[in-house]
């Protein structure tokens, strides 16, 4: 290869791009230093057309070298979305991964799109302080194995005030919001970053939130609303027939007009630090509760157990940007063979701002009462079968507590006899 095209191509550079402080900060300063800049803003579910527009304009303003929009909606769902529903993964029993997944699926995009551009030279906007970067860095690294990884925002260590201010002195304005809050936005739900959430005690303001309105202006009657799902996803809204996306944007919809899907997550980072941030997610927070009720009607207790084991070691591992890991794919497939009978409806009704499911049916129900009715009724069992099977069901309890009563016994009569070691 000429030396003149290993050298462009060596200062060619693809970078993530959602067009926020941070990553237009980034574009700014590769340029200046040296860099030829492609801007990749990867669509996960986030943007309208206006602000992917909004976002191109920016991109080419700050100095873009080309700008793409790549649509990885699909692959989103398809590939992360469709596990996390079925395997009713939250972390720490309230988040959604709103972020964990859409990332990987963004590192997955731009690092096609370096390829297409024969350079190996890819940068994100991730802090040194967060998760992000473990994320951008691990997949870059799995799928560009020569990889030059740039990343000016963890290399400068600025504050966003400082970035904002970079900007500003290059005629480049940035929204006040941005400099204080971190928003970010996905099929899955929005996080929302920054001022408040630094410590464990306060809360954003009501303007961060952007997809769901405030408890005091939502509708004053309930909603009810019917999703149907066949092997564990969804298919039908109250009966109309929807492609995944479609379905989870139509709840993100109805569940944000009842201020459905709010949340605050206080856990473990990848980096071993207490972290917190804010969401949004009306459909994960929907569609996840549905989807385990379902399950509890149709599935034995034990396929429960090891499904929620395996539900938060996957949950952990996608947080941690593990999803490579040949783990992930097994527990996906186990995931696939659990859901073969999670076929049914589910009630949901949402109101002022709670997600409440009241009913699931299901063709393959374990609920029988033409064996028993809990708590009334039996009728495939007698009375004195009953008796024995208490009394046999307590026999563990019944034996260690005999034990210890001969034990006890025994301690006061004669001191225990000393076994030679």
């Amino acid at each position: 290869m000429p030396r003149a095209r290993r050298t462009a191509e060596s200062k060619t550079c693809v970078l993530a791009f959602s067009g926020g402080l941070d990553t237009t900060f980034c574009l700014v300063w590769l340029k200046a230093q040296g860099y030829r800049v492609i801007t990749a803003t990867v669509d996960t579910g986030g943007f309208s057309r206006d602000e992917t527009r909004r976002i191109a304009a920016r991109a080419k303003r700050a100095g873009s070298m080309r700008h793409l929009t790549l649509d990885r909606r699909r692959e989103v769902y398809r590939d992360f979305l469709a596990h996390l529903i079925r395997g009713n993964v939250l972390k720490g029993g309230v988040y959604p991964l709103s972020v964990a997944a859409e990332r990987t699926a963004q590192a997955q995009a731009v690092a096609e799109a370096a390829r297409r551009a024969g350079t190996q030279v890819v940068a994100h906007g991730s802090t040194g302080a967060g998760n992000d970067q473990v994320r951008f860095d691990i997949a870059f690294s799995v799928l560009l194995p020569k990889a030059k990884i740039l990343t000016p925002i963890r290399d400068l260590g600025w504050s966003r005030e400082q970035e904002a201010e970079y900007l500003s002195d290059r005629g480049i304005p940035i929204d006040a919001r941005t400099t204080r809050y971190s928003i970010n936005a996905g099929l899955w739900g929005t996080t929302i970053g920054g001022g408040e959430t630094r410590d464990s005690w306060g809360m954003p303001p009501e303007s961060v939130y952007l997809k769901t309105a405030p408890v005091d202006k939502t509708p004053a009657r309930p909603e009810e609303v019917v999703i149907t799902f066949d092997q564990g996803l969804p298919t039908r809204l109250n009966g109309r027939a929807m492609e995944g996306i479609a379905l989870v944007e139509g709840l993100n919809a109805l569940g944000g007009r009842h201020g459905v899907g709010r949340g605050m997550h206080l856990g473990d980072t990848i980096l071993g630090i207490k972290g917190r941030i804010a969401f949004e997610a009306p459909a994960a927070l929907i569609l996840v509760g549905a989807h385990r009720e379902l399950e509890k009607l149709v599935l034995s207790q034990w396929q429960m157990f090891w499904k929620d084991h395996l539900g938060v070691f996957y949950g952990k591992m996608m947080h941690e940007g593990h999803y490579f890991d040949p783990a992930m794919r097994d527990i996906e497939a186990l995931f696939a063979a659990s859901q073969t009978r999670v076929a049914g409806d589910v009630r949901v009704r949402l109101f002022k701002g709670a997600c409440q499911v009241v009913g699931a049916r299901s063709p393959w129900s374990l609920l029988d009462r033409q064996v028993a009715t809990y708590g009334e009724e039996t009728r495939a069992w007698s009375a004195d079968e009953a008796r024995g099977f208490c009394k046999l069901f307590g026999m563990p309890e019944t034996l260690a507590q005999r034990a210890a009563e001969k034990g006890r016994s025994r301690s006061r009569s004669k001191p225990l006899k000393k076994f030679p070691h």
